[in-house]
């Protein structure tokens, strides 16, 4: 069985086009306060304190009085946080279908609702939406999520394996909108040799016994082994535009201040601080960060200000000019008259 992460980048998928429902009063001060107290876990709880006061002060005054419609409930709850927390990731999600109600800090599904979330992923192919040789022999991967090895590992081997004969490497991030670390460090394994090297760290805010809070470290490393050929000393860039975010930025930034990829696109939304889902009720959700990320190297991340990409593009354009970068650095090296000739033809095609 799959279970969602506990702690992750990840995003809350829902659809937009869903249908609204009608918001009572009783229901109104229900969420508000579910959110004042779900926000006691925040990773910076004197941003928190200030976000429950401005919601108190909206709520007596009598903000939320005329709202009715649960996704504008929804959309001025999360505004009103943000415009205080500048924290994407801190935000009201609203769901016509009921979210499961479980208990505990844990967040566990049942078998049921696992074995549901697997199905849904799966229609997806875990977020391994291309996998694609293009002209040159150059690799595609088009990743539109990254989720846990225990869902998607076999997907993601089996894709890095398809791409390992390839002499260059395109990684399109730019519909990702984040998900596991865990996934980052599956993928990203494949990209060194078998050294350790360290990716991230993940600094956790985290509740004790005696009712007060501590912080734990957690330290992403690439893994010691992974299924097949690495992918060594060939060129990979990374595709990025301003929808890029969370887990899907992670990966961005590890790699470019490892220097092991080529950034092209936009800079990405920004949201590096990690956390759980909480299920308010049946219809509202606030995805609460608990951690914080810090890069080894940089002692920084990326929330706010996003990843700036090596190569700045429009999103539109970013996977023509990484795949002509590409065929341009293969070519540089090759020394193989017919293999220099397929290059050429393939640069003279991508351009047009």
């Amino acid at each position: 069985m799959v279970s969602q992460p506990t702690a992750t980048f990840a995003q809350i998928p829902l659809n937009r086009e869903q249908p609204d429902q009608t918001l009572d009063s009783k229901t109104r001060a229900q969420v508000i306060e579910a959110v004042i107290q779900a926000l006691d876990e925040y990773i910076f709880p004197e941003i928190a304190q200030k976000v429950q006061a401005d919601i108190r002060s909206r709520l007596q005054g009598g903000t939320y009085n005329g709202i009715t419609s649960s996704k504008k409930f929804a959309e001025t709850l999360t505004n009103h946080i943000q415009e205080i927390s500048r924290d994407k990731h801190l935000r009201v999600f609203y769901s016509y279908t009921p979210f499961p109600q479980v208990g505990g800090r844990e967040q566990k599904l049942t078998p049921e609702e696992q074995e549901k979330f697997r199905q849904s992923v799966a229609k997806q192919n875990f977020g391994f939406h291309k996998v694609e040789r293009l002209a040159g022999n150059i690799g595609y991967l088009d990743l539109r999520g990254f989720l846990s090895p225990e869902a998607a590992g076999e997907t993601a081997i089996a894709a890095m394996n398809f791409l390992s004969h390839t002499d260059a490497l395109i990684i399109d991030l730019r519909q990702n909108g984040g998900g596991s670390p865990d996934m980052v460090a599956l993928i990203s394994t494949y990209l060194f040799d078998d050294k350790p090297v360290h990716l991230n760290n993940l600094h956790w805010r985290e509740p004790t016994a005696a009712g007060t809070f501590q912080e734990r470290v957690e330290q992403h490393w690439t893994l010691p082994y992974v299924p097949g050929k690495r992918y060594l000393n060939k060129p990979v860039y990374v595709l990025t535009s301003s929808f890029t975010f969370s887990a899907a930025e992670e990966f961005t930034n590890n790699l470019k201040y490892l220097k092991r990829a080529t950034i092209i696109g936009e800079t990405t939304g920004g949201g590096a601080n990690p956390g759980r889902f909480q299920p308010l009720n049946n219809h509202f959700g606030l995805f609460v960060p608990t951690g914080r990320a810090v890069n080894p190297m940089t002692q920084t991340n990326w929330e706010g200000t996003g990843v700036k990409p090596d190569v700045k593009v429009s999103a539109e354009q970013a996977l023509k000019t990484a795949h002509l970068a590409a065929l341009k650095e293969v070519l540089a090296k090759a020394t193989d008259p017919e293999l220099m000739d397929e290059l050429k033809q393939a640069i003279s095609t991508v351009k047009e």
